[in-house]
């Protein structure tokens, strides 16, 4: 119990030291101009519950290089180059979606996720700027389960809020409301697909979904597949 509460502790610790560093950082680096749409709550760092959940659960696992930030309630009226200028992420190529795939063809016995080479969710991360080729997903898993499950069965029904699926299923399935959806802390453990090209980018560091509608979350590429733990696919297209 002692060594539980010593690493909770450290963890708080850390999370309270990443606030003071990141509350320095904002009031100095922020921008002179007005041209470019600046989230007025990037002057307000005071960290939410999401944040400081999701921060543990990195924290928790090894992951060092993140960072939330957060963006004005019209950030998804905003072009893709106003929203890489308010995250100052590298380009809008590091601006990334969770998909949430469910497949409703999947044999009876599949109703959850606890094998993840034959799950009945997966969230697939693409980059905004590319095009989600469904079609290589379902090659993928037909695949990995060596041909041996009909490719009628992976049949692509996308489970995303802001596309087709209910709101309803998404926070059901993941935790997180609409334009919120993160691989981190999801209600269900479903398998994560990455797509290849996010693996690719330079630098290496790129952006998704924080938990909340207005939380952007920017993690190194590297420590995200070492949380995540992902397929990583071909599965998308410029």
């Amino acid at each position: 119990m002692e060594d539980s509460l010593a690493k909770l502790e450290r963890i708080q610790t850390q999370i309270l030291e990443r606030i003071s560093k990141l509350e320095l950082s904002n009031s100095a680096s922020l921008p002179q101009s007005t041209s470019t749409p600046i989230p007025s709550s990037t002057q307000n760092s005071a960290v939410g519950a999401t944040e400081a959940r999701l921060s543990a659960i990195l924290l928790a696992n090894g992951v060092k290089d993140f960072t939330f930030k957060r963006v004005a309630s019209d950030y998804y009226d905003w072009s893709l180059d106003a929203r890489r200028n308010a995250l100052r992420a590298a380009s809008i190529h590091h601006l990334c979606k969770s998909i949430v795939l469910v497949n409703t063809q999947a044999q009876s016995s599949v109703v959850d996720c606890s094998d993840r080479n034959n799950s009945k969710y997966y969230v697939v991360v693409v980059q905004y700027t590319a095009r989600f080729n469904a079609e290589a997903v379902k090659n993928f898993l037909y695949s990995l389960n060596d041909g041996k499950i009909a490719k009628k069965k992976f049949n692509r029904v996308v489970g995303y809020a802001v596309r087709l699926a209910p709101e309803d299923t998404s926070i059901q399935l993941t935790g997180f409301e609409h334009n919120a959806v993160t691989c981190v802390g999801m209600k269900t453990d479903i398998p994560v697909i990455m797509d290849e090209a996010i693996e690719k980018l330079s630098p290496d560091f790129f952006w998704l979904g924080g938990g909340e509608v207005d939380l952007k979350l920017g993690i190194r590429t590297s420590e995200f597949i070492s949380y995540a733990k992902p397929f990583i696919v071909s599965c998308s297209g410029s």
